[in-house]
């Protein structure tokens, strides 16, 4: 619905209910008129106003006045949509909402599908479609780090760079197109060795852009943490606290969590995604071991691995459920930090000997850091959360401005450098031009499908059927 750039669109901007005032916009020539007919302004109208300028009014349904509003008038191109729009703000009642959607209509208006405003942006030349999407993602980011990266993308510096990657792949195709030319002549416009080392240069560019997202990924979705480790060793109890609130049933009875519980908390301006993962351990019930099955798969896509210890347990205890936690930990991916959950219940000799079952069961170096907690009393978890702030930011520290959160993006770059890498090995091979030039028109089409200098009606629908209704 959105690629239909006809007609006038309304939708309501906000969440009726939520506050003291809701928003409801309309966009779409002709939009002014329609928003005449539906509210009476104490003083000219819509209309003949110029842009920028607020107007009070009333809307009435039927003889009976619904409510006083304000509406401001943007005109085109000075708009979000590029088009003459409105905004009419009224009190945020639901019914108070859903009437003046419902008198727009009648007077000329339609209901705006999801993101239809935005699209009408990208249509209209306001955005182009790696900003459009930085718009959600601004919508839905969760701490400081995040927003930041979407109001990057929002303001056109990762559009900015994915230009210079079209400027450089465009150069490449020149100089091979200006070879297939004069072919029959025997010219040639550029050495194998320089062409060969501006697709080397893109190709480390791309590589820089695609090496981003792991850090993106993790602020758009959250630094994922696992909490492992054998059963009662207080995995939910560390949950609840690290929440504040009781999101997992906590009981004494072993394997009371059957099943990954996920939630996300922002601590130091940084998003991070726990799991509450159930024990490690053999069990013959069917339905703990699907949820063994479950945290398994969870730990080995986390890039921190909390894992928790009773250190009121035996020694035997201990140490079996610290192999258990390693043979499933990968140091080469992850940061594992171990946990001795119950410091509350052992004495300083108990520590010592814990720390010394440690040290000779694995290697010092594959740990970030050993830290004895109360999850039940709440010692420690201050010291916890830091130390999960100092390994967060580390993660998602990648020392550019421009960072790929988008999996869409992603893909597209991935794909790009592959067609890329052909081309450089049939430079290296002394391919003709001819041959090579498909490969590098598909590399300069996966670039372009990101910010829309190349889309289909399916990428688009796609990306804009998951904005909400009214942006």
């Amino acid at each position: 619905m959105f690629l239909d750039p006809e007609g006038i669109i309304a939708a309501p901007a906000t969440v009726p209910g939520t506050g003291a005032i809701s928003i409801v916009r309309i966009s779409g020539a002709g939009c002014l008129e329609v928003v005449d007919r539906v509210v009476r302004f104490a003083a000219g109208n819509a209309s003949s106003s110029k842009g920028g300028i607020i107007k009070f009014g009333r809307v009435f349904s039927g003889e009976d006045l619904l409510d006083e509003v304000m509406v401001a008038i943007f005109r085109n191109p000075h708009s979000y949509t590029g088009e003459d729009s409105a905004e009419i703000t009224c009190h945020a009642s639901k019914y108070i909402v859903e009437e003046i959607l419902r008198i727009l209509c009648e007077n000329g208006a339609r209901m705006a599908g999801p993101g239809e405003f935005t699209g009408r942006a990208f249509l209209n030349g306001k955005l182009d479609l790696a900003q459009a999407e930085a718009v959600a993602d601004l919508i839905s980011s969760s701490g400081k780090a995040s927003h930041k990266v979407a109001m990057n993308q929002l303001r056109g510096g990762y559009s900015n760079k994915l230009e210079g990657l079209r400027e450089k792949l465009v150069e490449i195709a020149a100089l091979m197109e200006l070879e297939l030319d004069f072919s029959e002549e025997d010219v040639e416009f550029a050495d194998r060795y320089q062409l060969k080392a501006l697709v080397d240069d893109t190709l480390e560019h791309i590589s820089s852009l695609m090496e981003s997202f792991k850090a993106g990924n993790a602020l758009k979705n959250g630094i994922p943490v696992a909490i492992a480790g054998p059963v009662n060793a207080g995995k939910s109890t560390l949950l609840n606290a690290l929440l504040g609130e009781d999101r997992a049933i906590v009981s004494p009875v072993a394997g009371t969590t059957r099943d990954t519980i996920e939630e996300m908390v922002n601590l130091g301006g940084l998003p991070f995604r726990f799991i509450d993962t159930a024990g490690i351990r053999e069990s013959s019930d069917t339905i703990e071991k699907m949820g063994i099955e479950r945290t398994l798969h969870k730990l080995s896509g986390a890039e921190i691995v909390l894992g928790m210890l009773d250190s009121s347990s035996s020694e035997e205890e201990i140490r079996n459920g610290l192999n258990g936690i390693i043979s499933h930990f990968n140091p080469n991916a992850q940061k594992l930090v171990i946990l001795l959950n119950k410091a509350d219940k052992i004495d300083p000799n108990k520590k010592v000997t814990i720390n010394n079952i440690i040290v000779s069961e694995v290697d010092n170096k594959i740990i970030s850091s050993i830290l004895s907690i109360s999850a039940k009393t709440g010692e420690g978890i201050d010291f916890l959360i830091k130390n999960l702030v100092e390994i967060g930011t580390g993660i998602v520290s990648t020392g550019e401005e421009t960072v790929v959160s988008n999996l869409r993006h992603y893909n597209s770059l991935a794909s790009s450098y592959d067609s890329l890498k052909r081309v450089r090995r049939g430079i290296e091979a002394r391919l003709s031009p001819d041959l090579l030039s498909e490969d590098l028109r598909q590399s300069l089409w996966h670039i372009g499908s990101i910010t829309g200098h190349v889309s289909t009606d399916e990428i688009l629908g796609n990306i804009f059927s998951k904005f909400c209704i009214g942006k």
